[in-house]
């Protein structure tokens, strides 16, 4: 037979594990579209939330096709939040296939996108951007706005967190300010005739309006887009030209 402090042991122990159990249970489910808000939601989540990011480094969100354990992690998730501006054209698809009661944002509510002169509203994929430019995390300034967002929404979805979520969000507010102030110092080094780049997509609108460089590119916003040879010539004359 056990004796009593046998018994009172396993008793202490069954409880641990019930309440770590129950901590790992009660996180909230939470997917991100892509990799970029991933690393924003888990910065203000922390260890309160259990997240899924879609679209991982590397992947290309402009012609992610979904899989089915996207749709089976949506299904399970509370919270999903999105980009916005016509960014992931596949994510209502997505939602509507996987049946999700979750709440769905929009992290870039709030930011005025950019008509992108000659952008591609359609792709091949069938991705409609609307014309807008949808990079506008190129701007710290608009990451703010994302990270305030994405913050409501985790205390909407989990009011018990909601001191946690604000510190967690304050703290990253705060990096986000030396990070844009690390960035200008940066630029004011570089004389201002010489803050010219060329990039092969063009998708440092943002950017350019928020820190004062000038993007030069032989093709436009989407990734599917082919720069033609006209363009690539041009482009080389202006390399030679202005000396970038």
């Amino acid at each position: 037979m056990m004796d009593r402090r046998t018994l009172l042991q396993g008793a202490a122990l069954c409880l641990s594990l019930g309440a770590t159990a129950s901590a790992q249970e009660a996180k909230l489910p939470v997917i991100a579209s892509f990799s970029i808000l991933g690393d924003i939601v888990q910065a203000i989540g922390g260890e309160r939330i259990q997240l899924t990011t879609l679209v991982q480094p590397g992947s290309d969100a402009h012609v992610y096709a979904p899989t089915p354990a996207d749709a089976k992690a949506v299904a399970e998730a509370r919270l999903v939040i999105t980009y916005g501006l016509a960014f992931e054209g596949w994510m209502k698809r997505l939602m509507q296939a996987s049946s999700s009661k979750a709440t769905l944002i929009e992290a870039a509510t709030g930011v005025k996108g950019r008509v992108e002169k000659g952008a591609h509203a359609h792709d091949k994929h069938g991705h409609n951007h609307g014309g807008l430019d949808p990079h506008a995390w190129q701007s710290v300034g608009n990451v703010r706005i994302y990270a305030a967002n994405i913050r409501d929404a985790l205390v909407a979805a989990d009011a018990g967190g909601a001191a946690i979520y604000a510190a967690n969000a304050t703290r990253y507010l705060a990096e986000l300010d030396s990070l844009d102030a690390d960035i200008r110092a940066a630029i004011a080094k570089i004389p201002a005739e010489k803050r010219k780049v060329i990039t092969s997509h063009d998708a440092f609108g943002y950017f350019q309006q928020a820190y004062g460089l000038a993007f030069i590119a032989p093709r436009g916003v989407s990734t599917e887009a082919e720069a033609s040879a006209k363009d690539v010539a041009k482009i080389i004359q202006q390399i030679r030209r202005e000396k970038i």
